[in-house]
């Protein structure tokens, strides 16, 4: 009589097998990569694949016993070795399961593959025993698949170079945890991606040795409430940056760094200026050293003294525009400014009759002088006589314009409270600058060659940003520009620019919005312009030259 002995595997497992063992055959890392990674640009591919060649393809699977096990895959074309534990997947499992680890028994088996190329590669074989008090965790795995992957080995792994690949991978795909096997002295990184084909959800760096600091940072990136978290105390960190800026704390680190000096120019409590420097030195605003706080580059930016300072900027958007946007979704309700409803009158006019606010607003426009300064680098305003500057606030955008060009004259059209702020700014200028009071939906000074538009048309909604654009087109001569500056929306989603939030900064404060560059060329069209330029300046921001068809 002839004993039969019952398959470890079930059917569906051994054709999940099948079907990863294909896929190693029929890939290598340069396919795999460009599967796994379509929107990675080329070069950054070869480099990925340089540093990190593909090494597996992972699935797990669920035996009812590891008896014959073996020899069930040898059957099968699967020749493994002896199994090793398995401690990060096996932890994964018992934490998303509600499982004690200890009553997981859980391995990893290789199948050497070799790949498209001829490459040795692998079947990596995720082993979990599964008797039937424990079948749902085979089926919950099964259909989503959560510790399947494929997987780049680093060969020559250091801090420097994990935690680089670690952050050229993150930029593409979330991370998903990872863990230390000190059975194979080996540290893996896994990311996890919605890409519409499963074997290509999941990626793992794998990298022999420890690297603690590096799993830690990732580790920590991969829980979804720490992230949420740190976006859920942003404001936190607007009022301590704000906070700092009132005590004048820059201007004071500029001199001293020792806790108590710092207190005592202060006039503050020595224990809680002490944590906020320490909130601050996490934020990147000022570091720790032996003899106290130092202010870093960016922190130097919030000093009253320096070219570009950004402490006025700090203080609106800590005080004013902190309190607006407290009525946010009232604005995403009714797609009106919350400013209004929290002030009582709409941003320009709350200014005028408020001169110190007005006089902290204008200094604030002065954060801006780096895009500015880029402005006279990129564009050509050498064959310019008369520049007119529309609404130009504070002069600051002027007067970069008359420093570098001596022969040109200047003319800053803008609202008389406006203009008083300007005077002394351009007062080195005053032979060659004329200050013009002026509704910019009236009609705008003629005579001009360059008409600049800095920041002006994302204060407003399409039909006043029409309005503006006609009347500025029927008071410019034939021949002449029409300078923008403005901050451009990207036209695909996902590409990182400060337009985003300050699209939604527009909508509480002013009621306007930011825009792409297609949107601004057709409110030019509609106008009588034709855009024939734009080109990036400082500050995420853009210049776009327009003239009249």
């Amino acid at each position: 009589m002839t004993a039969t002995i019952a398959p470890a595997l079930a059917p569906e497992d051994l054709d999940r097998l099948t079907t990863a063992r294909d896929l190693v055959r029929s890939n290598d890392t340069a396919s795999v990569l460009a599967a796994a990674l379509p929107a990675l640009p080329a070069a950054e591919r070869a480099a990925l694949a340089a540093h990190a060649p593909f090494s597996h393809f992972a699935l797990l699977v669920f035996p009812s016993t590891l008896d014959g096990l073996g020899e069930e895959l040898s059957r099968h074309g699967l020749e493994t070795g002896l199994m090793s534990p398995s401690v990060v997947v096996r932890a994964r499992l018992a934490r998303r399961y509600g499982v004690p680890a200890e009553d997981l028994t859980a391995g990893i088996l290789r199948a050497p593959v070799t790949d498209r190329a001829g490459r040795p590669c692998a079947l990596e074989i995720f082993v979990l025993v599964t008797p039937p008090e424990l079948a749902h965790i085979a089926a919950d795995e099964r259909e989503h698949g959560h510790e399947d992957h494929f997987a780049l080995a680093v060969p020559r792994a250091d801090p420097i170079v994990l935690n680089g690949l670690r952050t050229a991978v993150a930029g593409r795909l979330r991370p998903d945890g990872g863990g230390y096997n000190n059975h194979e002295n080996a540290t893996v990184l896994y990311f996890r991606d919605a890409h519409a084909a499963p074997a290509y959800r999941r990626l793992e760096l794998l990298c022999a040795g420890a690297f603690p600091q590096v799993l830690a940072a990732h580790q920590r990136a991969s829980e979804p409430g720490t992230e949420l978290l740190g976006l859920l105390t942003g404001a936190w960190a607007t009022q301590a940056v704000a906070t700092a800026v009132e005590l004048r704390l820059p201007d004071h680190l500029a001199t001293t760094a020792d806790l108590g000096a710092l207190a005592a120019a202060t006039g503050t409590d020595r224990e809680s200026l002490g944590r906020l420097l320490r909130y601050l030195a996490t934020l990147g605003v000022v570091r720790a050293t032996a003899a106290g706080h130092v202010l870093t580059e960016v922190g130097a930016l919030l000093r009253s003294d320096v070219e570009g300072a950004m402490g006025a900027l700090a203080l609106m958007y800590g005080g004013p525009f902190y309190r607006s946007f407290s009525a946010l979704t009232e604005a995403v309700r009714t797609g009106e400014e919350s400013f209004a409803k929290v002030f009582g009158a709409h941003h320009f006019a709350h200014l005028a009759a408020n001169p110190e606010l007005a006089d902290l607003f204008h200094r604030s426009m002065a954060a801006s002088n780096a895009m500015f300064a880029e402005l006279t680098r990129v564009a050509d305003l050498s064959a310019a006589r008369v520049v007119v500057d529309v609404a130009g606030g504070n002069g600051a955008l002027l007067s970069c314009v008359l420093d570098a060009h001596p022969a040109v004259t200047g003319v800053l059209m803008d609202r008389p409270e406006a203009l008083a702020v300007a005077g002394p700014a351009l007062a080195k200028h005053a032979t060659r600058c004329t200050l013009v009071p002026g509704d910019f939906t009236k009609g705008v000074p003629g005579g001009g060659d360059v008409y600049l538009l800095s920041r002006v048309l994302h204060d407003w909604d399409d039909e006043r940003c029409h309005t503006i654009l006609t009347t500025c087109a029927s008071g410019m001569p034939g021949g002449a520009e029409l300078l923008i500056i403005e901050r451009l929306l990207p036209e695909e989603s996902g590409t990182a620019s400060l337009a985003v939030p300050w699209d939604i900064h527009m909508l509480c404060n002013v009621g306007g919005r930011e825009r792409t560059e297609s949107h601004y060329r057709a409110l030019l069209a509609g106008a009588g312009f034709a855009l024939v330029d734009v080109r990036p300046l400082a500050l995420d921001a853009f210049v776009l030259r327009a003239v009249r068809r």
